[in-house]
């Protein structure tokens, strides 16, 4: 089966919630005045004055997210890595490995499975885009060799069916992984399925009972008392974390230029991760959706409603008391892109009213002054720009979209590579 199924399964969730979620709207002359925190200033009315400050007002917008959405934060965790396979791929000019990522010493318990693909014939240590995949990694190149993901075997994985070989490294697919493309721009590949952190069931009745699996064996046993539990999102982000201590082991990476990235679901994982570890230097989210970059309290497209009832694995219980009273937050999307400040921030997004793209820019330019005071620049000052237009791509902050289908697209990479490539050189 193709990758279609993935936005069918989307488009199934947008016509079941609108039977007992909030209504959803999609009329911008609908969307209400709204207040929005100003990222420099703390809660108790100080103004962020110097960088300093900024660490520590930083410090204090993640604890918001922590507390209030996301759930808490699990540490650092020690990792001890197994090359299981390594070869050549695409045509001699890729080198493959994969590499077992364990978290005890004797090799037992939860796993993530890393594909790495490096240009074979580098003589220095390459930049790095990382990003965790929907289907295993066997769907990113033909490759026999590549291992499948055990966690294809899990019944409540609802992107399982139809994970074919080599499916994602088909430019007819929504959602492309151009490898090739990557290495002959200099970059390496880092990538893993995102189940094997934590399973992500389609049915509401199984994502208490599965989805807090895998990795969350490692950490304490949930609370029932806390409305701030881990949840799925802040795992696959700490995945991608743990993903960046294997980077700054690997002597054919170049830790210090690393690029996040990854779509939709995974798309809000990697904001969060780029958010909490100031390691990542770009961060890439691509259409993220609700939840992610848009403003909550614009209230247009994906709401808080229809996200806390379809996904109560992604958001802690805190949460749903802002379902239809998004006016009553103390925070909004923005203040965690400012969290990014003064690395690099690119959110890409496409014209489907359901993930608010013209919410993604306003979330932008409200960040925006974060980099304007420690980077001297922020988000280029133009209207919200057309499908194409790059205008709004500016040196540490920018904004672009597109049209077509839901799905990271040859545009999409060539836009995220020629971002990084500016910082490396800047």
């Amino acid at each position: 089966m193709k990758w279609i199924r993935m936005w069918g399964a989307v488009a199934l969730n947008i016509v079941v919630l609108s039977t007992y979620a909030q209504k959803v709207n999609y009329d911008e002359s609908k969307v209400g005045s709204y207040t929005l925190e100003d990222p420099l200033r703390f809660t108790d009315g100080r103004k962020v004055k110097n960088l300093s400050q900024w660490d520590e007002r930083r410090q204090e917008i993640l604890d918001i997210f922590q507390h209030e959405m996301y759930g808490m934060m699990p540490g650092p965790h020690e990792i001890y890595l197994e090359t299981k396979e390594e070869g050549i791929t695409l045509a001699g000019f890729g080198l493959r490995r994969q590499v077992r990522m364990w978290f005890k010493s004797n090799h037992s318990g939860p796993y993530i499975d890393w594909l790495i693909v490096t240009p074979r014939h580098a003589q220095d240590p390459v930049p790095a885009i990382i990003l965790l995949n929907y289907r295993g990694n066997h769907t990113v190149l033909p490759d026999e060799e590549i291992i499948e993901a055990e966690s294809l075997n899990i019944s409540v994985n609802q992107y399982r069916s139809g994970a074919e070989r080599g499916m994602f490294a088909n430019p007819n697919e929504n959602n492309y992984i151009p490898t090739s493309m990557l290495l002959a721009r200099g970059y390496a590949l880092v990538t893993a399925c995102y189940c094997d952190i934590s399973p992500d069931p389609k049915q509401q009745s199984e994502q208490e009972k599965y989805a807090y699996t895998r990795c969350f064996e490692l950490w304490p046993q949930r609370n029932p008392a806390r409305d701030d539990n881990t949840t799925s999102i802040n795992a696959w982000a700490w995945g991608l974390m743990r993903g960046m201590d294997m980077i700054e082991r690997d002597s054919l990476l170049d830790a210090s230029r690393v690029v996040l990235t990854g779509y939709s679901r995974l798309g809000k994982a990697a904001l969060v991760a780029g958010a909490f570890d100031e390691r990542f230097p770009v961060v890439v989210p691509n259409q993220t959706g609700g939840g992610g970059v848009p403003l909550a309290k614009r209230n247009f497209g994906e709401n808080i409603s229809t996200e806390v009832k379809a996904f109560t694995h992604w958001y802690c219980k805190a949460y749903q008391k802002y379902a239809g009273h998004e006016d009553e937050m103390p925070f909004d999307q923005h203040l965690l892109l400012s969290c990014i400040a003064p690395r690099a921030l690119l959110v890409e997004g496409f014209d489907e009213q359901w993930f608010d793209t013209k919410g993604e820019f306003l979330s932008v330019q409200a960040a925006s002054p974060v980099w304007e005071k420690l980077c001297k620049a922020g988000l280029p000052n133009v209207e919200w720009p057309a499908d194409f237009d790059t205008s709004a791509i500016g040196n540490c902050l920018g904004y672009v979209r597109r049209n077509q289908k839901h799905g990271m697209s040859a545009w999409d990479w060539t836009w995220l590579m020629d971002f990084a490539d500016s910082v490396w050189r800047k």
